[in-house]
């Protein structure tokens, strides 16, 4: 059998799905929370980052990698990938937006294209825990800050501090 038959059967998504649902309740029973993902996930697509619960946001993500995944797999023209994406995302102007620009972006990824972080809890005793989910390479600011030194006043002057003491101790040899 060829080695690009065998590649569209086996699944190779970049984010670990698990076996089982998340357990989201809804009053309409499955096809509520159907609803609620897809409503989701259309937020996710539209926005590039939001604000939602945990259990919510962690099934949203395997649908969204599965789906983005499918997208650059197949392409437009694959009439499943289309059912696929048609079904799920509910403002259909984003499906242009899934072909046209997630999937040039994500082409190249090796990894995951979703990022989950965790938001502060809001009051003590909050029950839900809240995150913020955004797919990788949006046009917003990062939420996390990549400096070891935390920008703290006192950090930046030592830092700067310490820079000048080896440029002058590194002149003495020169």
């Amino acid at each position: 059998m060829n080695q690009a038959k065998i590649a569209n059967l086996v699944c190779q998504l970049r984010y670990n799905v698990l076996p089982k649902p998340r357990k989201l309740k809804n009053v309409k029973g499955p096809e509520g929370r159907s609803i609620k993902l897809q409503k989701t996930l259309t937020k996710l697509l539209k926005y590039e980052r939001i604000e939602l619960n945990l259990n919510r946001a962690d099934e949203t993500r395997g649908y969204v990698e599965q789906l983005i995944s499918q997208a650059i797999r197949n392409g437009c023209q694959n009439k499943t990938v289309m059912e696929l994406a048609n079904f799920w995302i509910l403002e259909k102007q984003l499906i242009y937006k899934l072909f046209n620009v997630f999937v040039p972006r994500y082409k190249s990824y090796c990894t995951s294209f979703t990022r989950i972080y965790n938001c502060p809890r809001d009051y003590p005793g909050s029950y839900r825990k809240k995150v913020v989910l955004e797919l990788k390479g949006n046009p917003y600011p990062s939420i996390y800050t990549h400096s070891s030194d935390g920008n703290l006043l006192q950090n930046v002057l030592l830092s700067e501090a310490k820079k000048q003491y080896h440029i002058k101790h590194y002149e003495k040899f020169i």
